[in-house]
């Protein structure tokens, strides 16, 4: 007694908790418009609800139509959880005579539907056949300017299955035209009957100013289509080919204006952007900077688009890489792009400016010039990984120190005493022993290893920061990249090559890191004879220790 008290409440608490669901929507539609006398046809109707089949009344079309079999179909749906249910009506019609007849409006708990108009015609006519299959085209303006992109879309509507067909592009003098993006598949009812539309996008630039004329887009193939054996109930498909043609149009086009300055641009909408490193206005002498730049302009080609360029200061090197350009569609807008990255590498410490970037173009809307603009921007360089001790003494006195004075002094002529004596020996020997070829200074040799180490690990940021930190520490002051590059033609030219090869998109490429070794290999070489010729010029012969 008591299992069965539980299972009624359960069941009760799921139909409480069950989700009411209410029609919204009540669409109807029909297979095929024009229809001919005594042709039965299909007459589709659709609730977006579970819903009692006899709340549909079709005594209305018996006024007008023969009215056969009527079939009924339910469907349930679960998408992300929620059940979307459709009832469905498919009602035989005939037309008792020919002429413009209307199926009337059904009404299911207050939602109506459209009444859907049909022309009748007699039998054996080719009208009906004609409505299978058409197309529709049009442009997105009737006047344009030398330059300026026409979006031409055509429609291609079947109402029959496709079997096979080809859509040919519209022909056109004057101008360039390409596809732009890919095929849409879809439906749309016209006259009440539902229809499969294939739609297509062209864009068109006319190259000269004066009337351009465009012969519509054509298409050819064979369709599928239900054919009624004589005296008989059932149909089957039959391969019929079938041809259809776009109007022509016409569209004026406008030469450039005189009053435009600059590289000639027109588009609805244009706009400069940047891809800039924002978490820090402080960069570091040496290291590359990457900054793209972006240029998106709102029904414009792709091709018609300027070069986008950066007047730098000269202390900052910049090396682009190829650019690109794209076309894409986006909220039914065509929109090209323009997109280019470089590597900016600062020469020398301080704060410098990016100039604005700037481009002029066109508004065929408001038929007037206007400019995008990139703002300009300030970034300050800092000194290398070069550390300030490489410039400071070896050692200060300062006042806790006097009192070891004595002490210091000590050791300073004890040190003598030892060094004379060691003078005195090497005179004794130098008598009997010619004397030995002097060795080179090893100091240099030793500063170079930080260096070395870099170029054999291919860092360019580290094989930079090692090349002013050694020349800071052989010449005793803070060397920049200028000041090396100053030092010998070798040196500079290496500097060069070595940021070629780093930061250039062409060296990037080629081949992994094998231009980038081989560039860190020739600016270590030209390190060391730049050394040799300082060495050469300032070491002079020794004088002999005991002349005779």
């Amino acid at each position: 007694m008591v299992i069965r008290q539980f299972f009624i409440l359960l069941l009760l608490a799921i139909g409480v908790t069950s989700p009411v669901y209410a029609i919204t929507k009540l669409e109807a539609s029909v297979d095929r418009n024009p229809v001919m006398v005594g042709e039965y046809f299909v007459l589709n109707i659709s609730a977006d609800d579970e819903i009692d089949t006899a709340k549909l009344d079709t005594s209305a079309l018996l006024r007008d139509f023969i009215v056969g079999r009527t079939s009924v179909s339910r469907s349930t749906q679960i998408m992300n959880f929620d059940a979307v249910k459709e009832t469905r009506w498919q009602v035989l019609l005939a037309p008792k005579q020919k002429g413009q007849l209307t199926i009337p409006a059904f009404s299911i708990d207050g939602v109506n539907s459209a009444p859907i108009p049909v022309k009748v015609v007699d039998s054996g006519s080719q009208v009906a056949q004609t409505n299978n299959l058409f197309i529709d085209a049009k442009v997105s303006t009737d006047e344009a300017y030398v330059g300026q992109l026409i979006t031409y879309k055509v429609k291609l509507y079947l109402a029959v299955e496709l079997q096979r067909g080809v859509l040919n592009a519209p022909v056109i003098e004057g101008a360039q035209i390409k596809q732009i993006g890919e095929d849409k598949d879809g439906s749309e009812i016209v006259d009440g009957r539902r229809y499969r539309v294939i739609e297509r996008t062209y864009g068109i630039i006319p190259d000269l100013p004066g009337q351009v004329n465009i012969k519509g887009a054509t298409f050819s193939g064979d369709v599928l289509f239900e054919s009624q054996r004589r005296g008989g109930m059932f149909g089957f498909n039959e391969s019929r080919p079938m041809q259809a043609g776009a109007p022509s149009l016409t569209v004026q086009v406008e030469p450039a204006p005189n009053s435009f300055q600059g590289q000639w641009l027109v588009a609805d909408l244009v706009v400069l952007k940047e891809n800039f490193p924002e978490e820090s206005k402080d960069f570091t002498l040496g290291n590359p900077i990457t900054r793209t730049i972006t240029l998106l302009a709102s029904n414009a080609d792709e091709n018609s688009l300027p070069d986008v360029v950066q007047d730098l200061p000269d202390e900052l090197k910049q090396y682009p890489e190829k650019p690109q350009r794209q076309t894409f569609v986006r909220d039914a807008q065509i929109v090209s792009q323009y997109s280019i990255t470089s590597a900016i590498v600062p020469t020398q410490a301080g704060t410098f400016t990016l100039p604005e970037v700037k481009v002029p173009w066109w508004n065929p809307h408001l038929k007037r010039q206007e400019t995008a603009t990139l703002p300009a921007r300030t970034i300050i360089v800092k000194g290398g990984a070069v550390p300030d001790a490489a410039v400071q003494p070896t050692w200060q006195v300062d006042s806790g120190t006097e009192n070891y004075w004595p002490w210091v002094s000590a050791v300073f002529a004890v040190l003598w005493l030892v060094t004379l004596v060691a003078w005195r020996r090497a005179l004794t020997h130098q008598a009997i022993v010619a004397t030995p070829p002097l060795l080179p200074v090893a100091e240099p040799i030793q500063g170079l290893k930080g260096l070395e180490q870099a170029c054999a690990n291919g860092n360019a940021s580290d094989i930079l920061s090692q090349l002013q930190h050694h020349f800071s520490q052989t010449t005793g002051n803070t060397m920049t990249l200028d000041k090396i590059a100053a030092v010998s033609p070798q040196l500079a030219e290496a500097i060069n090559q070595l940021q070629m090869a780093a930061y250039s998109a062409k060296g990037r490429a080629n081949e992994g890191n094998r231009h980038l070794n081989e560039a860190a290999n020739a600016l270590l070489k030209a390190v060391k004879a730049s050394e040799f010729i300082a060495s050469s010029k300032t070491t002079a012969p020794l004088s002999p220790l005991n002349p005779r």
